[in-house]
């Protein structure tokens, strides 16, 4: 292991986060809401300590290795959420670390769970520096490290391969830098395209910037106690619908449509699968809801498809108490959560390109035993898919149970009830928010134990990466030479 390197490269990464910090800044000194002083000073702390390591293991970075790789993405993202703690820390927003903590692992993971009871009693600056957290964490801190900072692009596809969500990594462009310039690019525009919008409907610039960078993300923090539900407004309910369907799209469709490849998305058989499922839940949820639920059937559809594209895509905003819904409806958006985005979206979950090819696993073992003697292959569009892809889906899907089922284990034993417990697991490992029970869509995640919250950090950051970056370092192979 190249310690000094792996070191010197976290430095960078922290100095980043703090250089990040400035944006906050503005806005507190803007609206002079009394934080500016704890933000200044968490970014003058990061700053400080990400130049420090930076400047002591000073020298050459020798090329990183997939190992290294892997360990400086899971050590960066642990240290961005503690750097990005600070100013919820310094300004008092939480009375110990371990919320502060949460709600900023949170951000950085695009999870979008919260442990704060009002969040429309925080200072501004505050408050832009919780959504900045998500757009940060988005598309991936690491990844726009890659792009903006040179010394990264030594080993950047070691760090693209771990940080990137989805099984297939697809380069856009024949250099790692060039595709984190391209995806960041790409990333840019739809977070404009939408702030442009939103302010159009007439939301001002704090909140629809912050308000953006919940959906890009797919991440869920808004500023409002109700989420979207606090401003009633159809207007912003389609906007923010579209472009987290947008965002829950692979990024490498939205740079081939923007090329002028307007086939591209029709093209990828996941994205068809993708709008088949927002599709058909939509319409159940929908025929439930004004079965039941709504007298007008322009209601119900309005609320559906807002909720449904906001678990399948794990964004977590909402417009309305959904466990005020039927059974039915709730088990549908259940259902979701395990589901998620594209692969090589900002989404979490488990996504719709390893469900599709666990139901094509299923095929080919019918077809096996209908004809033992038969040769059954499995294909995406027109291309094979090769038995260690599967063998990687498979191991993901297993990996991926038995940790719910550990986490569901571990925090009924802390006194949670069932539906509280398994909510909160499938919430966070899927980094979605919102769930159940006592985290519903109306609740928070305040009441949960200290080592609760530990526990559903540590799946966050599973989740978050894809379940194998996190994973790997706890195996005792992986420090062997």
């Amino acid at each position: 292991m190249q310690f000094k390197s792996i070191l010197r490269l976290l430095g960078a990464l922290i100095f980043f986060v703090g250089a990040m910090m400035v944006f906050p800044l503005f806005f507190s000194l803007y609206y002079r809401d009394g934080d500016s002083l704890p933000i200044l000073f968490s970014m003058l702390s990061s700053l400080l300590f990400g130049f420090s390591l930076f400047f002591i293991f000073k020298g050459e970075i020798e090329e990183i290795s997939h190992r290294e790789g892997f360990l400086i993405v899971s050590l960066g993202w642990i240290l961005a959420a503690f750097f990005g703690s600070l100013p919820y820390f310094f300004s008092g927003t939480f009375n110990s670390f371990v919320n502060a903590y949460f709600e900023s692992a949170s951000g950085f993971t695009t999870t979008g769970a919260s442990v704060l009871k009002s969040i429309e009693d925080l200072p501004r600056g505050i408050l832009f520096w919780r959504s900045m957290t998500h757009w940060l964490g988005g598309m991936g801190i690491i990844l726009l490290s890659i792009a903006v900072l040179p010394l990264l692009g030594v080993g950047g596809m070691q760090l693209f391969k771990a940080e990137v969500p989805g099984p297939v990594t697809d380069k856009i462009k024949p250099r790692i830098a060039e595709t984190a310039k391209t995806l960041w690019k790409v990333y840019i525009i739809l977070s404009a395209a939408q702030t442009g919008l939103l302010m159009l409907g007439g939301m001002d610039l704090f909140h629809s910037l912050c308000h953006t960078f919940g959906t890009v993300a797919t991440a869920g923090f808004s500023t409002r106690n109700l989420s979207i539900g606090g401003y009633n407004s159809l207007y912003f309910d389609i906007v923010i619908t579209v472009f987290m369907l947008i965002a829950g799209a692979n990024f490498a469709l939205h740079y081939q449509f923007l090329r002028g490849n307007f086939r591209a998305f029709w093209k990828s058989s996941e994205f068809r699968f993708y709008i088949y499922v927002f599709g058909i839940f939509f319409l159940f949820i929908t025929m439930n809801t004004y079965f039941h639920v709504y007298k007008n059937i322009f209601h119900a559809m309005r609320y559906s498809s807002f909720q449904v594209a906001s678990i399948l895509t794990t964004t977590g905003y909402v417009t309305v108490d959904f466990e005020q819904w039927p059974f039915f409806s709730q088990i549908c958006l259940l259902l979701l959560m395990f589901i998620g985005g594209c692969a090589g979206s900002t989404g979490g979950g488990i996504k719709c390109l390893r469900i599709m090819l666990l139901f094509k696993q299923i095929r080919k073992s019918l077809n096996q035993f209908i004809h033992p003697h038969g040769v059954f292959t499995i294909k995406l569009g027109r291309q094979v898919v090769s038995s260690d892809i599967m063998n990687s889906v498979l191991s993901f899907f297993l990996i991926y149970i038995f940790l719910l089922i550990l986490g569901v284990l571990i925090m009924t034993f802390l006194g949670m009830d069932l539906v509280t417990a398994f909510a909160s697991v499938v919430a966070c490992i899927g980094n979605i928010g919102p769930g159940l029970g006592g985290v519903g869509p109306m609740d928070n995640y305040n009441h949960i134990p200290y080592l609760g919250k530990w526990v559903l950090i540590f799946l966050m950051f599973v989740g978050r990466l894809e379940v194998y970056t996190i994973i790997l370092l706890l195996m005792p192979k992986f420090w062997q030479k």
